[in-house]
């Protein structure tokens, strides 16, 4: 049965990373627009951006994507644990699709190996993120807490 714990102690250094997380891509968005404008949206040039290549398009869509995980790290509500699982499979899913068409025509937001390695460890980085930014009252946390104390202590008479 999975858990997410509610109310973590480490919360706010979860938040830190995806914000973290965010601000890069942001910045890596806004320096590649700069960088590729004037270009064709899917232009499959010799464009590189904080050691990631690039077209327009991936630039814009980080941009996009940067703003979402910063939005998403400011809220101290359920939101953002939404939106770092939401975003976490979107990287890996993201990572590991573009690393099957790599060297082909279909790789259409010029990625190379080592966009896909920080594509899927900001996946990583951001499920983690996820899976412990669940915010809940004290009421559910300590329940939740007794619950798998309880789990914990008849596993261990088994």
């Amino acid at each position: 049965m999975p858990h997410f714990p509610v109310n973590h102690p480490a919360r706010p250094l979860y938040r830190v990373f995806s914000g973290l997380v965010g601000l890069y891509i942001l910045i890596f968005g806004v320096w590649g627009v700069v960088q590729t404008w004037g270009q064709p949206l899917f232009h499959r040039g010799g464009d590189w951006v904080l050691g990631l290549r690039t077209n327009l398009a991936f630039a814009l869509v980080s941009v996009l994507f940067g703003a979402f995980l910063i939005i998403g790290a400011s809220r101290r509500s359920n939101l953002g644990h939404y939106m770092n699982l939401t975003a976490g499979v979107v990287f890996m899913v993201t990572g590991v699709a573009m690393m099957s068409v790599l060297q082909t025509s279909a790789n259409f937001l010029n990625f190379s190996m080592s966009t896909v390695i920080v594509s899927l460890l900001f996946g990583l980085l951001l499920l983690a993120t996820g899976l412990y930014d669940k915010v809940g009252t004290d009421e559910h946390a300590e329940a939740t807490r007794r619950h798998r104390e309880h789990s914990i202590s008849e596993a261990g008479t088994r």
